[in-house]
């Protein structure tokens, strides 16, 4: 579920992330507008990227086969992604993504998918 704060006017969904409220949401406050996704358009391919790069660090211990396997997993997952309408999905994909990328800088591999 999620909840709204009345004083800053933006929704908690999940466990950390809050989405900020604007007057220009569409009918509901469940599906993503073209303003919303834009919004997080730049967060999401930044992401992407990072977790690109970091899949090529030294310090993790993948062989050129695993490395190219884990990219193949993270291209398809932002793909099915990109398609996503949901504001709750939106963000956890964010929230998940940053958890597996501070992972990843500490040179772990995370035990589940990438994402």
């Amino acid at each position: 579920m999620f909840k709204i704060s009345k004083k800053t006017k933006r929704i908690k969904v999940g466990c950390r992330a809050w989405l900020r409220l604007e007057r220009t949401m569409a009918k509901g406050l469940i599906w993503a507008t073209a303003e919303d996704l834009a919004r997080n358009k730049g967060r999401v391919l930044s992401l992407y990227r990072q977790i690109l790069r970091s899949l090529n660090s030294p310090e993790l211990p993948l062989t050129w086969a695993a490395r190219l396997s884990k990219k193949a997993e993270a291209r398809s997952i932002f793909l099915v992604a990109s398609e996503e309408r949901s504001l709750h999905n939106i963000a956890d994909l964010i929230d998940v993504a940053e958890h597996t990328l501070s992972l990843l800088r500490k040179g772990q591999i995370p035990k589940l998918p990438l994402i």
